[in-house]
């Protein structure tokens, strides 16, 4: 008989640890905490602009659902237009980034293995409520978040792309 390393459990809606991060409301739907280091799952719900940097991990692929809008998805040399209901892999060591290109989207962002979830809980902050954050007061600490990816094996390539048309 084998014997489970992790708890099952459930969040409904809305539920889980939800944090603002760099403009996005980001809800952990898992966390490599409680997967045994298996699994990270988090909803983002951002507005037209939200992106990630140019990276590429180095221990863990990374993958992104569309529940909602629609995202830029740059993935080694092909962008990709991802809408409602597209499913994009991005494996580790190949560069990839995002940007929301819709008014606003609410994405899936998972990866398997790692503890890159714990980046977003250092250089984040807890959500006071399930709405996007106020503007922010200036850019973010760029020297921070590049220490903050290099402890779990992110390097940081470029800028966050600007969505298109």
């Amino acid at each position: 008989m084998t014997i489970p390393t992790t708890r099952p459990y459930h969040l409904a809606a809305g539920e889980g640890p939800a944090l603002w991060h760099l403009g996005a409301l980001l809800t952990f739907k898992a966390t490599s905490d409680n997967t045994n280091e298996r699994l990270w799952v988090q909803e983002a719900y951002g507005a037209r602009g939200y992106a990630s940097p140019l990276h590429r991990h180095t221990r863990e692929d990374e993958a992104f659902y569309v529940l909602d809008g629609r995202l830029a998805v740059s993935v080694g040399d092909e962008v990709i237009t991802a809408e409602t209901g597209s499913f994009v892999w991005a494996p580790r060591d190949l560069a990839h980034a995002f940007c929301v290109e819709s008014d606003e989207a609410r994405f899936l962002a998972f990866s398997t293995g790692g503890r890159m979830d714990h980046f977003f809980f250092a250089t984040g902050e807890p959500a006071p409520s399930a709405t996007l954050p106020p503007p922010p007061e200036g850019p973010p600490d760029v020297e921070a978040l590049v220490r903050a990816m290099t402890e779990y094996g992110v390097e940081m390539l470029g800028p966050p792309p600007q969505p298109r048309g």
